[in-house]
């Protein structure tokens, strides 16, 4: 089998993983539910990992770089700091919808104890702020926004964000998500005060 083929059912596994992590979670699923939603025997898919931790890990990776991926994608295209701002609080809440594997281990601490969940969440973590700082420091040199200190400010935006994600996920509000993002990003770029 050439390295290609290899990466090929390699990424069939992670890919079918994914889909019964998702349904199941991490404690719930088993080997050998894995090798059957690849159409594998349990030995292939430790051909090709360690063990369940192993698998998860990779579905949680490819997770992180697609919810990176889709936010470089949503700004890409847009002009002012403000739509660009506008359409990253779009892209995540819409990507954290639909990459429930990511999701699930950014925010359930019965996976503390996995030794790479925590990395992942810094490092995913530092890189989207470090997007956020991007765009508003865009808006200070256009001289659009008015910040009192970069860094707190970017913080504020994710951590927000984070606080919307419960109650949009659990209480299934996903049609008022619209709504919810056009009043934050009014919020955050004209405040409360009246001007």
């Amino acid at each position: 089998m050439t390295d290609q083929e290899k990466d090929y059912v390699r990424e069939q596994i992670v890919n079918a993983a994914a889909v019964v992590f998702g349904r199941y979670g991490y404690k719930k699923t088993t080997m050998d539910e894995i090798g059957m939603a690849a159409g594998k025997g349990k030995t292939a898919i430790y051909y090709y990992f360690k063990n369940k931790e192993d698998v998860f890990k990779a579905v949680v990776e490819k997770e992180a770089a697609q919810l990176e991926q889709s936010l470089l994608e949503a700004i890409a295209n847009k002009e002012t700091p403000e739509e660009k701002l506008k359409a990253y609080v779009y892209a995540r809440m819409r990507a954290m919808l639909s990459l429930s594997n990511f999701y699930d281990a950014m925010k359930n601490e019965l996976l503390d104890h996995l030794p790479f969940i925590n990395n992942i969440r810094k490092e995913v973590d530092n890189k989207e702020l470090e997007l956020v700082k991007s765009i508003i420091q865009e808006g200070l040199e256009k001289d659009i926004f008015q910040v009192k200190d970069l860094n707190f400010t970017a913080v504020t935006i994710v951590t927000t964000l984070k606080g919307l994600e419960i109650p949009l996920f659990l209480e299934n509000k996903v049609e008022d998500l619209t709504m919810y993002i056009d009043h934050l990003i009014y919020l955050i770029c004209y405040g409360l005060f009246k001007r």
